[in-house]
């Protein structure tokens, strides 16, 4: 969902967008890389990773990992209806009336383009698909958070 707001920035531009700073980076186009990293790292139970799908006519799409007692993604952990309530606060600020719906996705399709293509409205970029390879930065952000408890 997040977008730079910056004049002359282009996601389109892999050179810019790798050099965002990795809370940027992860929250504007690589948040499905970091929440495999996640998962792939410390594999909780009762985990699984959810995609915000944004509702007909409307843009803005966000993957992060979720248990019954915490979500994570480049925020870090937060309780899972205070993110759910930014995130629709947020894209609703930008585009008045915005809604989507939640959508569990296996692990294994977030580093598939053509895996992530199956679900109807998902088009992830693969970490090769970078100006260099994403999950090695995704493991390194991780390191800035605790392992969940």
């Amino acid at each position: 969902m997040y977008q730079v707001r910056t004049r002359g920035y282009s996601k389109d531009n892999p050179e810019q967008r790798w050099a965002l700073p990795d809370r940027v980076f992860f929250a504007c186009g690589a948040c499905h890389i970091l929440a495999y990293a996640f998962i792939e790292r410390y594999r909780p139970a009762a985990a699984k990773a959810v995609w915000i799908k944004p509702g007909p006519g409307f843009y803005g799409n966000h993957i992060f990992v979720q248990t019954p007692a915490w979500t994570f993604d480049y925020h870090g952990y937060s309780d899972p209806q205070a993110l759910l309530d930014h995130f629709w606060r947020r894209a609703r600020h930008w585009l008045p009336g915005w809604d989507g719906t939640l959508v569990e996705v296996s692990p294994d399709v977030l580093l598939s383009e053509a895996k992530s293509r199956t679900y109807d409205g998902l088009w992830l970029r693969e970490p090769g698909q970078f100006l260099y390879n994403a999950l090695p930065r995704a493991r390194a952000y991780l390191d800035r958070f605790p392992a969940p408890r």
